[in-house]
This record gives C-alpha cells, structure tokens and sequence, in this order.
C-alpha cells in the first residue's frame, strides 16, 4: 500500500475513490475560472476602504470619517472620529441645508525609507444633507480627544412638525 492510496481525492486508477471535488472541478475551464476569481477577490479585499476607484472618491474611502448622527426632538448630533488630527486641521460647513466636514491628515513624519504602512494621509471631505431646517446661528462644534461634535438645534418649524403616530395593535 502506498501513501496515495490513502488519499480520499485524486485519480482513480482502475479504481472508485471517493472524491471531496464537486462535479464540475473536473472541467479544468472552471476550476481555473474559479481560482482566478478567488485570486481577484483576494486582491481587492486586501485593498479595503482604501481603495479610491471603487469606494468613492476621497483617498480614504466614501466612509472617512466615520460617523454618527442622533435625530431627537430639539436638536441633531453629528459626532465624527478623526483620529491624528486637530482642530485646526478640519473645517465644518453648514450650506443649504448639507453639513459639510473637511479637511487634511498629514504624516509627521518625512520617512522615505518606510517600507509598508496602513496609516492614511491626505484630504477628506464628508457631506451629510439634513432633511429638517435648523438654527444656523446657534450651530455649535466641539473637538476633544479626536472626536468632533456637531449640535445643529432643530427650528421651531421643524420641532412642531415632528408628530408621535399611535400604534395600534
């Protein structure tokens, strides 16, 4: 007995041995179809929200940077994580209605002799419409520890707008 006969796959020599392969993997055009979309699939996986030409336009991808919004009664939150920056490094806009939240990571460093690095640098610009009027006077932004809030208080148009439904059961 030798060492190939022991294993489950390969061929069959005369033989039945049972095989882990599906019906189709003996076709070799689909197999190396398949490999080659693994292979591509891999790739770009690797790539992430890094990947400009597939996840918008920013170098940091579409969701840089990372928000959360709270909708309540009186106001709206926009929190962002902006790790690595300060204050001085973003701009928050309120134009017509779309809260607009840009700005610039530089690295600190000049270090031409990295060899591999995850860290991302470069512009970014984030655009969250609002869907109800609020008091562009008394928009306020705080910065701390890399986090920035924004609290945009709702009009009183759109405080009285908003109505509780019943549900029925």
């Amino acid at each position: 007995m030798s060492v190939r006969d022991l294993i489950p796959w390969g061929r069959n020599n005369g033989h039945q041995v049972p095989s882990l392969l599906r019906e189709d993997d003996h076709d070799p055009f689909l197999s190396l179809h398949r490999e080659v979309n693994r292979l591509f699939d891999d790739a770009f996986r690797s790539f992430g929200s890094g990947l400009p030409s597939l996840r918008g336009a920013s170098g940091f991808g579409a969701g840089w940077p990372s928000v959360e919004i709270s909708d309540t009664d009186k106001d709206i939150k926009v929190t962002a994580e902006v790790p690595g920056l300060e204050e001085k490094d973003i701009e928050v806009i309120l134009d017509d209605g779309v809260l607009t939240l840009k700005g610039e990571k530089r690295s600190e460093t000049e270090d031409k002799e990295k060899q591999f690095s995850e860290r991302y640098y470069g512009r970014f610009e984030r655009r969250i419409p609002l869907a109800t009027e609020v008091k562009e006077d008394q928009v306020d932004a705080t910065f701390k520890n890399g986090v920035l809030t924004v609290t945009l208080p709702k009009s009183e148009k759109a405080q009285s707008q908003v109505r509780r439904i019943a549900i029925r059961t």
